[in-house]
């Protein structure tokens, strides 16, 4: 079974890196026929044929100076396309037109990696002035850190455009908070037109990454409103959580959202909610929300990790097309914090 997963862990990246060195091809609107989403994975190809090694380059160094940005942009693909599709909204800030998605109670304190996505930006527009957009500038940094991460690769269809408004109200509104019951989640995913297995199978993007207390606190301390805990907790996982978490205090305390391989991506996430040691609540209740289709699907998880990958597959390149902007519509935004008026 080591073996076996060395082998196809190897086998994505050699993948990787042959898809890097011819880069992701492209072209203008209109100028080749794409798919039924307006999307192709040829999309840059005579117009920016470098852009995915631009990306690549600059995450590998990010990566090996801080592991967990990987984790920090493959979540911003999810909290991008989750409110009004696709678009880079996620990234704007604050002016007197746009209310940022940052401020909404998912995101504030808590999405991150604005600046590197800057840094691949600011590259892509010096090698490539106007052609590479925000929004799939967020979907090859969501590839490549996954793939970085010793997860699998994907062919990625490109040519999202990107929006020139923000929906905090949506985003408030979308994106499932750490607290969820297994029913909400369900009924946040199919909102975005994904199912159950899409939900077991994005939810392994926890196997990398972390979390802040404020996140799981109620778990330890306060469940059910009763001053007391989740008792699906595995005890001995209850007592470590609570010595890096105390009841008042330590909010900002983190985490590994897995903790066995933190920093690589594989199927241990899985592993862990079948013991008891899931860290969110949402995390843990697709072992234990009594849904048999999504437990047996964890369950296939533990014991198949190339299906875990297959399938995580299947379900990032549907969220990933999520109502793209393309054609005329959004634009290529130079800076990805502003709308291109503002500049």
């Amino acid at each position: 079974m080591a073996s076996s997963k060395i082998i196809l862990a190897a086998i994505c990246i050699a993948s990787f890196y042959l898809s890097a060195s011819f880069a992701f091809p492209g072209h203008h609107e209109g100028a080749y026929p794409v798919g039924n989403s307006g999307l192709s994975p040829d999309y840059y190809k005579h117009t920016c044929p470098q852009a995915d090694e631009i990306v690549v380059s600059i995450l590998k160094k990010a990566i090996a100076k801080e592991q967990r940005i990987a984790a920090s942009l493959l979540r911003l693909l999810f909290h991008d396309c989750f409110v009004q599709g696709c678009d880079a909204s996620v990234l704007l800030d604050d002016t007197e037109e746009v209310v940022s998605e940052k401020n909404a109670i998912p995101n504030k304190n808590s999405i991150r990696g604005f600046e590197v996505i800057d840094e691949i930006k600011a590259a892509l527009e010096e090698a490539c002035p106007h052609t590479v957009s925000c929004a799939d500038t967020i979907a090859l940094a969501a590839r490549a850190s996954t793939v970085l991460s010793g997860g699998p690769y994907w062919e990625l269809s490109l040519g999202r455009r990107d929006s020139k408004t923000a929906n905090m109200k949506l985003a408030n509104k979308n994106l499932p908070p750490p607290n969820a019951t297994l029913h909400r989640l369900v009924k946040f995913f199919q909102r975005q037109g994904l199912d159950k297995v899409d939900l077991v199978a994005l939810s392994g993007s926890h196997t990398i990454g972390m979390a802040r207390c404020v996140s799981f606190k109620q778990r330890l301390y306060n469940q059910h409103r009763d001053n007391k805990p989740d008792i699906t907790i595995e005890k001995g996982f209850y007592y470590t959580l609570v010595s890096t978490c105390p009841r008042t205090g330590g909010d900002n305390n983190l985490r590994p959202l897995e903790f066995v391989s933190p920093s690589k991506f594989d199927n241990s996430y899985y592993k862990l909610i079948l013991e008891g040691k899931g860290l969110l609540n949402s995390d843990q209740v697709l072992w234990t929300g009594r849904d048999p289709e999504i437990a047996d699907l964890v369950r296939s998880y533990v014991e198949n990790e190339s299906l875990f990958f297959e399938h995580y597959v299947n379900s990032i390149i549907k969220m990933g097309n999520t109502s793209p902007l393309v054609g005329s519509n959004g634009e290529i935004r130079k800076n990805c914090r502003r709308v291109n008026q503002e500049i």
